[in-house]
């Protein structure tokens, strides 16, 4: 199938169930969803493959995912940043977004199923990785990338790894507003992060060559609800022609012809989030070029060598396909978590207006130079 269009009401719901089909296959007897088959399993992506399988029905995996990160969290909340079933790969590092991620999950498998037994179950591994990752913001707000095995904070922030927790304190803010635990430090926390992210582009990428290459540190924050309304718009806009290939999809990277599934389908989200529904839906129609006779999707596609690059059908990108699957299509009670915020109703309308307007003027002043 060269293109998909799908919209509300209208989604192909066998031809997606191949691809969390293929997620449940490549996941092992633990819960653990690793990339692809004999691959590594990484604690962010297993959790963006987990809600792909919540999407498609398949509870009782996504529960096996979620209790394996229940079972593998670290007694401070974190994770490692690479495992092969339940032993860990890699232990130099802790990264602050991984630690915080697995409340977007619960967060989402609770739209879906309304199972407050399983979230009062979750809510303790949930607090920990929250706690873990505010553990390592600083006084300017930006949340460090990682904790060294040696105990030091990683000097440096990203501003992707920032968005993902920023839209995982709000996960995490719902969760405790379901289970009426009070967590007004972690409504302050996501404040602060959100002016960084926004106003402080000199607190990120200061030890390392600027991430502005990469797509994702241009839409993470419109997809993360850190620049919302007006400001969402302008902002994608800003860099369209550099990173969108017409009729391919999203560069990871603005300097190499290397179209990626599971960022063009991140950009989906967020463009759906800015009420860009039209632009969404063709780039969402796009990419299924890229999927095999299983339901799996290849990372990308290289433009200049006519060919699918690497030759790895990642779960993480199946899960990434269902997710703005279901943006558009909105099947489940789940489908505007990544379209729009949803603080506790005390905290929303101040924080947000606020947050549009700074986005807003910082647009165009950028505009204006």
């Amino acid at each position: 199938m060269k293109n998909l269009y799908i919209s509300k009401g209208l989604y192909p719901k066998n031809y997606f169930s191949l691809s969390a089909d293929y997620i449940a296959r490549v996941q092992l007897a633990s819960g653990a969803i690793p990339w692809f088959e004999h691959g590594l399993l990484d604690p962010w992506d297993h959790i963006e493959a987990a809600m792909g399988l919540s999407i498609a029905g398949r509870r009782r995996e996504a529960r096996r995912a979620y209790g394996w990160s229940r079972a593998n969290q670290l007694p401070d909340g974190s994770f490692w940043p690479a495992y092969a079933d339940d032993v860990p790969l890699d232990s130099s590092r802790k990264e602050s977004h991984h630690a915080a991620y697995l409340a977007t999950g619960i967060w989402h498998d609770f739209l879906i199923h309304r199972d407050g037994a399983f979230l009062k179950r979750m809510w303790p591994c949930v607090e920990a990785g929250i706690e873990f990752a505010l553990r390592l913001q600083s006084p300017n707000g930006e949340i460090a990338w990682s904790l060294l095995n040696d105990g030091s904070v990683y000097p440096d922030a990203l501003i992707t790894g920032c968005s993902s927790i920023y839209k995982s304190l709000e996960c995490a803010l719902c969760i405790a507003r379901e289970l009426q635990e009070e967590k007004p430090e972690w409504f302050e926390a996501r404040r602060r992060l959100g002016e960084a992210i926004r106003d402080k582009p000199d607190r990120f990428d200061r030890t390392w060559s600027s991430k502005a290459r990469y797509s994702m540190d241009w839409f993470y924050p419109v997809l993360a609800g850190a620049c919302p309304g007006s400001a969402a718009k302008a902002r994608l806009s800003g860099k369209w022609d550099v990173f969108v290939r017409p009729y391919l999809g999203c560069c990871c990277v603005a300097d190499e012809p290397w179209v990626t599934v599971a960022e063009s389908c991140e950009l989906v989200m967020a463009l759906v989030g800015a009420g860009e529904y039209s632009k969404a839906a063709h780039i969402f129609s796009w990419l299924h070029h890229n999927r095999d006779h299983s339901g799996a999707y290849w990372t990308g596609y290289q433009i200049d060598l006519n060919c699918y690059w690497p030759a790895e059908r990642p779960t993480w990108t199946a899960g990434a396909v269902l997710l703005a699957a279901d943006a558009l299509a909105k099947v489940t009670p789940a489908a505007e978590l990544f379209t729009r915020v949803s603080l506790p109703e005390s905290l929303e309308d101040s924080e947000e207006f606020e947050a549009g307007n700074k986005c807003q003027q910082q647009e165009l002043q950028s505009a204006e130079r």
